[in-house]
């Protein structure tokens, strides 16, 4: 789903539901017909309607025999275009559109149902389609007799006289942790209504601060950032400095109802603490004050009488109250004291409940605690909710840090995140009660944090949420929130439409130093990454590609001298602990390249632990991809905070002026 500025712009489409007769049209079907499917129906779902695009989701029911593999073609009639897709391969010519399994929906059995859905646009009108195909069956909601070698009594095909819905399948009843396998760490989780809401850390990556939603706790997507740009110095836009493992951490998050207004705060270069707020998660987010102070580890209280509180610290607590417009401090002053046998604590959250006041605090990294007052400002008492508790992640840490929420039903959860490098540090759910005492009491399975646990309580959501993979063909004038810059990037040396032109913004041979990186999360356990790019406007010295980037990478990528192009595969890039470039880099294979148009490919297994690899590949064609370089052994140490990522990248070495076009980028699950 696309988002726009303003949940009040949002135009909620009607659910459209078919089993439809007749193909206006026919189209190529690449599945083979002994697995062509008898019968079958479709509800075709317009989740969501903005100027100019719409989502939509696709149920298909398979009514005839079971099929390993399947295609679902139809027409669009007023000229829609699809542009990301997901859970299916898409393809369109002119007005005809092309459905493709993926590798885990494959199978249909009879009466099973396979899913995907797809962003679009359309010029004026955005009829639904009137018939579907399923491996060159049309759709009709009855059966219709296959060809066999032994002779069977037929059945009638049923022709409908009005659109019937079919049935949505029964949705899981447990969910797995982590609930999403990607790194968002320094979790702060909220309600508002019926949706939830999810801030993270992003260190040196703009925008800042992801706000994530969900409406079961369990699937999420993005909704957009509350940190517009890192406007807190030159070292983040690459000018004198860099930025590195400092910018967005440990921020806090919330929702204040009186004036329907959400916050975001952090400390920065632990020295200030900037404050942003916005009407609307999805809508524009704006710099609403400057406290000259560092609000360390902070977590942001509204009470019951409006007032707004934050609690921060490092070992010695305190809490501060801010002003009624949110802008400068009233008071602050210390609150708890950690005790030596426990060390240290940080990582607060706020929270009232039953007139208690609670601040919730993590001992890095392998502990939970919780202190309880009736003020904000205490007396405060503690107690451990967790301490060494094995997690749900084999080879991964110990589940600290996060919130707490409490659902429309007055449930309980703790989203914590869970130490789980290379990848990162991801997300754990798992449900909490409490005592007749007023103490959280986190609900383990034979001793351990599970790795599954009864799906919460709630009520059906209004749509299914986008998934955290597919594809990305830059439709539109704006990234998605999915992408994230190394830094801040240079505005005037990019642009969206029909892809993303990256024309060169530095003139460096370090990748670190180079502006205009564009990343996204890599999906955990193990992920691939395609970039499709088209390299017609590279220029002599230009260097362009796909990298697995941390402060110690690898890429694969094009590199452009003596008017020739070069496939090639670098690894060696490497930082110090200060996060100083020690290595810029050594190739260690390469291939000529005679076209203009390049898929590079990064699969990288992200499971916490040791010799974790990325292999890379290329592809001249899209179909036929070979291997380049040896595997890339990931660094799962912690101290960069941050997983890898897959990054796309193009710089200069010699003079700024070349550009590459990245047209499409797949983010895939085995």
């Amino acid at each position: 789903m696309r988002t726009i500025a303003g949940a009040h712009r949002r135009r909620w489409a009607a659910l459209v539901p078919l089993a439809v007769a007749g193909l206006a049209t026919g189209a190529l079907v690449a599945t083979p017909p002994a697995q062509a499917a008898a019968g079958c129906s479709v509800t075709y779902t317009k989740t969501s309607e903005w100027q100019g695009g719409f989502g939509a989701s696709v149920s298909v029911t398979n009514l005839g025999d079971a099929v390993t593999g399947w295609t679902l073609e139809w027409s669009f009639a007023a000229g829609q275009q699809v542009g990301q897709y997901w859970n299916a391969t898409i393809a369109q010519s002119g007005t005809q559109v092309s459905a493709k399994n993926v590798t885990y929906n494959a199978a249909i059995p009879t009466g099973g149902t396979a899913e995907f859905g797809f962003n679009g646009s359309f010029t004026s009108a955005n009829p639904v389609p009137s018939a579907f195909r399923l491996n060159g069956t049309t759709c009709t909601g009855g059966v219709t007799p296959t060809t066999s070698t032994t002779p069977t009594t037929p059945t009638t095909p049923t022709t409908p006289t009005t659109p019937t819905t079919t049935t949505t399948p029964n949705q899981p009843t447990t969910f797995t942790n982590p609930v999403l396998w990607q790194d968002f760490a320094d979790v702060d989780i909220i309600r508002v209504g019926n949706a939830y809401y999810y801030s993270a850390s992003t260190m040196h990556y703009s925008p800042g601060a992801p706000i994530l939603r969900s409406y079961d706790l369990v699937n999420w997507e993005f909704a957009g950032h509350s940190v517009p740009k890192l406007d807190f110095g030159a070292k983040y836009d690459m000018n004198g400095g860099r930025g590195y493992v400092r910018g967005i951490w440990a921020s806090f998050f919330n929702h204040r109802a009186s004036n329907d207004t959400y916050y975001w705060g952090g400390c920065v270069d632990f020295a200030k603490t900037y404050i942003y707020t916005a009407t609307a998660v999805d809508g524009q987010w704006n710099k609403h004050a400057t406290i000259d102070k560092c609000y360390y580890d902070a977590g942001m209280l509204v009470d019951d009488d409006d007032t707004m509180y934050v609690a921060y610290g490092n070992t010695t607590l305190s809490v501060a109250q801010l002003s009624p417009d949110g802008k400068s401090e009233v008071r602050s002053q210390q609150v708890f004291q950690t005790p030596s046998n426990i060390g240290t604590l940080e990582g607060s959250r706020f929270y009232k409940r039953n007139g208690s006041y609670y601040i919730f605090v993590t001992r890095p990294a392998n502990g939970q605690y919780i202190l309880k007052a009736s003020n904000p400002f205490g007396p405060y008492t503690i107690q451990q909710v967790l301490l060494d508790l094995p997690g749900p992640i084999q080879g991964g840490g110990v589940p600290h840090q996060g919130g707490l929420v409490q659902t429309q039903n007055g449930d309980w959860y703790y989203m914590s995140f869970v130490d789980a490098y290379p990848g990162g540090r991801v997300p754990a759910l798992a449900p909490v009660t409490w005592t007749a005492d007023g103490w959280p009491r986190l609900q383990t399975v034979d001793g351990r944090w599970g790795t599954t646990y009864p799906k919460p309580n709630l009520p059906p959501p209004p749509r299914q949420v986008e998934p955290m993979t597919g594809t990305d063909t830059f439709q539109g004038t704006a990234l998605r929130p999915q992408w994230e810059w190394n830094h801040n990037p240079d505005t005037t040396k990019f642009s969206v439409g029909n892809g993303l032109k990256l024309s060169t913004a530095t003139v460096t041979n370090d990748l670190y130093a180079a502006r205009n990186t564009l990343t996204r999360r890599i999906q955990g356990p193990t992920s691939t990454a395609t970039a499709t790019l088209d390299l017609t406007s590279m220029r002599d010295g230009d260097r362009t590609g796909l990298a697995m980037l941390r402060d110690s990478s690898a890429w694969i990528g094009v590199k452009r001298d003596g008017g020739r192009n070069r496939v090639v595969m670098v690894n060696g890039l490497t930082m110090d602990g200060n996060w100083n470039t020690t290595g810029t880099g050594t190739e260690t294979a390469s291939a000529d390249l005679p076209g203009t148009k390049i898929w590079l490919r990064a699969n990288a297994d992200i499971r916490p632990g040791t010799g974790r690899q990325a292999r890379f590949s290329y592809s001249t064609d899209g179909v036929t991809f070979t291997p380049l370089g040896a595997p890339f052994t990931l660094n799962n140490s912690w101290q960069f905070f941050m997983g890898y990522r897959f990054a796309v990248f193009n710089h200069a070495t010699q003079a700024l002026g070349g550009a590459v076009t990245l047209q499409r980028f797949d983010l895939t699950t085995p």
